[in-house]
């Protein structure tokens, strides 16, 4: 039996430590100098923030993309219909005409409110407005003077409340389109309230100390507050999405808390060895510290590889969360040292009283059962995955509309209103523009498969531009919708184009849409190679073996790949009840980037103590055992916590966040006890001593980067 299994006594906490530990050292020495520092630093942060504001901007442009053209041609000729729009929708069950003395001044009120380019009434199909076959629902289209992103929302809200202002006898009004949704939109609801109080009991159980388990949620909530501060002072320089706030929130406590935790994790596990709270704080964070920055380093990396993708609306949220990962990083490291300088005595009795509760067995008995079965403890897990991962193939990528708001909302009830008046295609029609005459352009729309019905041809300010704007059939998530802006690129209007000798480009959000989804799809291949090549490439550094980052990215695309399949069946297919729907075009590579490198995360902490005992001992099972002794117990509950953390999201009222926060969680459970605690187990007993091979010429040419404490 090994009475010893971290491979590091508590009487070699006294040698001289590695930067990490040196870091503590300081950390504990001047502690109330680091936590005054983190504190000014972090409230320095805040104020600057509120001072200044915050100027978060989406930027869904697409160059070379047929959508983008269209807005860029409307915009250079000065077509009213290249703005974002607003639908005021009008219902009145005795028909609209009666309302006429009301319905006219209320938009004439509105035409002279800022941001207001045009106004086009109900009762003026040239204008921009139209009215229901019977007479009952109408809708006036408000044109803005710039993009969705970019008119602001205390306009909206003005024109918002001047519409509603007319409402009464009989008469209804609701407001669509992108600006009213924008406008109408909320944060993450209590979402990390619900999450921070559901890891913080789990703490309690873990450490059986609030003072124990408020450590790692403090230095999360100091690393996050000083995050977002830093953004809203970086959305002043830099294009950073409006949506960035709370997925930073989200990645930042579940990744916050998991850093502190296997830190403290360490530092309580050498209390237990013997070790005094000083010196324990210094081996921890010399061992699971180097764990931590190696495993934050894949994170970012990961992140980083959004950039290569090349689409402004993510590389803002990369950057966002790879800074946020980077202050959890630098938390853990120099916070957490201070704060168990303060509350190390009180920790270490507490410490003391519990130590005859600590047993690591049943995990231990865990490995060797694997040990003994490796095959089945393999070939099962991975089976349930690959079937769990199946509906991710048929995944449809698009963005949520106003027909997924909450039904109470002012957006979805005139989403409903138009799609009863107007048809379904109603919500999202296709703007399709050309330079010159428009000749032919309605009627060829209108004889289109698909196609409901098409406007009269708008001239832009200057004459040099027409558009037409194109209802189909269907609606805009419909997957036979974006079928038929294929069908219009790539047949109807190129036979249109050989007799006219025009260009046609078929635009307007629902094509925009279309078009993002297409190109995150078409990028999506380079991305997971750059991602999985840098990350395999630094696992190679820290492990020095070939195998270990082949299985770590293998196994992790396959975490990855159940997770999107997970979101499919819920999101897609319509499941529990969830209204069904295209998954967020961005959603699959924000997923793969962050649990691709919280996977990492895992990998990395279970396999540097199995790698820890293989150089103690070169005893392959051993290790495998004693790494999964030493860590399953770390690994579920810091898996538990994320799970939480990012299962709370679930709660949003914002589709989008509800996808990201399922995404995560189930990514997170599927990883720390399907794949950590039976697949990779059962791989390292399969693999023996080759797991730890690296031919000749590449032990050469790697530098050495030892993640454990070397033995004294």
């Amino acid at each position: 039996m090994h009475t010893n299994t971290t491979g590091t006594r508590a009487d070699s906490t006294d040698a001289r430590p590695g930067v990490f530990g040196r870091l503590a050292s300081w950390s504990q020495r001047h502690r109330w100098v680091a936590l005054l520092l983190w504190v000014a630093v972090v409230a320095g942060i805040t104020v600057g923030s509120q001072a200044a504001g915050s100027a978060y901007h989406n930027d869904f442009s697409l160059p070379g993309t047929d959508s983008q053209a269209a807005s860029d041609l409307m915009e250079r000729h000065g077509s009213v219909q290249g703005g974002a729009t607003v639908q005021i929708v009008m219902q009145d069950e005795r028909g609209l005409r009666g309302d006429r003395a009301v319905i006219a001044p209320m938009l004439d009120e509105v035409r002279g409110l800022p941001g207001v380019a045009a106004v086009g009434g109900p009762f003026d199909p040239r204008g921009g407005g139209g009215l229901a076959e019977d007479g009952t629902i109408g809708y006036a289209t408000v044109t803005l003077d710039g993009s969705a992103e970019d008119v602001p929302k205390e306009h909206v809200t003005e024109i918002m409340e001047t519409a509603q202002g007319a409402e009464g006898d009989g008469l209804r009004v609701e407001l669509g389109g992108d600006p009213v949704r924008n406008a109408e939109e909320g944060g993450g609801g209590a979402a990390e309230g619900a999450g921070m109080l559901a890891a913080l009991v789990i703490l309690v159980f873990l450490f059986g100390s609030l003072v124990a388990a408020a450590l790692p949620l403090v230095t999360a909530l100091f690393a996050v507050g000083g995050a977002v501060g830093l953004i809203a002072l970086a959305s002043h320089a830099f294009t950073v999405a409006d949506f960035t706030p709370p997925i930073m929130m989200l990645i930042g406590l579940g990744v916050g808390v998991d850093y502190a935790l296997l830190i403290f994790y360490r530092f309580r596990h050498e209390l237990i060895r013997g070790a005094d709270p000083a010196g324990a704080a210094r081996a921890a964070l010399d061992a699971a510290g180097r764990t931590v920055f190696f495993a934050g380093c894949t994170v970012i990396i990961a992140l980083l590889g959004l950039v290569v993708l090349g689409l402004g609306s993510l590389q803002g949220v990369a950057l966002a969360v790879a800074l946020t990962v980077l202050m959890t990083m630098a938390a853990a490291l120099t916070l957490l040292p201070a704060l168990l300088a303060v509350f190390g005595g009180r920790i270490h009795r507490n410490v003391r009283k519990r130590a005859h509760k600590v047993r690591d067995e049943r995990w231990r008995r865990l490995g060797a059962a694997v040990q003994r079965r490796p095959w089945p403890a393999l070939l099962i897990p991975v089976a349930a995955l690959l079937a769990l991962s199946a509906p991710a193939l048929d995944m449809r990528l698009g963005f949520a509309d106003a027909g997924n708001e909450a039904p109470s909302s002012t957006s979805r009830q005139a989403y409903d209103l138009l799609a009863e008046g107007f048809g379904p295609g109603f919500n999202g029609p296709l703007i399709v523009v050309t330079e010159g005459a428009p000749a032919g352009l309605s009627e060829t729309l209108r004889d289109a498969p698909g196609i409901a019905s098409a406007s009269p041809a708008f001239p832009s300010s200057d004459g040099g531009a027409h558009t037409v704007i194109a209802y189909p059939e269907t609606s805009p998530q419909d997957e036979e919708t974006a079928e038929l802006v294929r069908t219009l690129r790539q047949d109807v209007l190129p036979s249109l184009a050989e007799r006219t000798g025009a260009e046609y480009l078929v635009g307007g959000p629902t094509a925009a849409a279309q078009d993002f989804a297409d190109s995150v799809a078409d990028r999506i291949p380079l991305f997971v190679a750059v991602v999985v090549g840098l990350s395999a490439l630094l696992l190679m550094v820290v492990f020095r073996s070939l195998l270990i980052p082949l299985k770590a990215a293998v196994l992790n695309l396959l975490s990855i790949a159940a997770a999107l399949g997970a979101i499919t069946l819920v999101f897609q297919d319509g499941r529990f009840g969830v209204p069904p729907g295209p998954i967020e075009s961005f959603i699959p590579v924000m997923i793969f980037a962050i649990v691709f490198g919280l996977s990492m995360d895992y990998e990395v902490f279970l396999v540097s103590r199995m790698h820890e005992e293989w150089e103690r001992t070169r005893d392959s099972a051993h290790a495998v055992r004693e790494g999964l002794a030493a860590t399953g117990k770390v690994i579920t509950a810091a898996a538990a916590i994320m799970i939480v953390v990012f299962g709370a999201f679930v709660l949003s009222p914002d589709r989008m966040l509800q996808q990201f926060g399922l995404g995560l969680a189930v990514a997170v459970l599927l990883d720390a006890v399907v794949i950590r605690c039976l697949i990779v187990p059962a791989i390292m007993r399969l693999l023996g001593d080759r797991a730890w091979w690296l031919p000749a010429p590449l032990a050469r040419v790697l530098p050495r980067v030892a993640l454990e404490r070397p033995e004294h």
